[in-house]
């Protein structure tokens, strides 16, 4: 089996359980901020949104340039909802027929001409799905100190029980 099929269902299993916090984020509380430093939810709930088509992109291309990536603005979740499930079905149509030897390519992170990170494709794969998994924590404890009720993530929460 490729690297890209073996890492489809995990990929199907995380997006699942990310898509169902972001579908609980309030519109309406997209500016509060658990803390003057932090991202706004609006922002953190983007930027989850966003970071499927970060996989999409480490597929088709070599590098990812900081220097041209959108700025941050405040959308309803269901615009986030769309962004996202748009990303989550290119990776999945792309990632199964992806060959091993494309997994091995270098990637680069950049800010211009600047070179942040490279690394093999498979590598960035791996880390960018790790980072969604990260920020999706902190989605979720935004959500907690907003009492919103929380989803199923790896096993019952104190909301849902499955």
């Amino acid at each position: 089996m490729s690297i890209g099929k073996s890492m489809l269902h995990e990929f199907d299993m995380e997006m699942a359980t990310t898509r169902r916090l972001l579908a609980r984020v309030p519109s309406d509380k997209a500016t509060w901020k658990p803390h003057p430093k932090s991202f706004s939810l609006g922002h953190l709930a983007q930027l989850v949104a966003r970071m499927p088509g970060w996989l999409a992109s480490a597929l088709t291309s070599t590098r990812m340039d900081l220097a041209v990536y959108p700025e941050y603005s405040i959308e309803t979740t269901e615009t986030l909802l769309d962004e996202f499930d748009r990303h989550v079905a290119a990776v999945h149509a792309t990632l199964p027929t992806a060959d091993d030897s494309d997994m091995m390519e270098p990637w680069s992170l950049t800010r211009g001409d600047l070179v942040l990170f490279s690394a093999p494709r498979r590598t960035i794969l791996r880390n960018h799905l790790s980072h969604l998994i990260h920020h999706r924590g902190q989605l979720s404890v935004y959500l907690r100190l907003l009492d919103v009720p929380l989803p199923p993530i790896y096993g019952p929460t104190a909301d849902e029980r499955m």
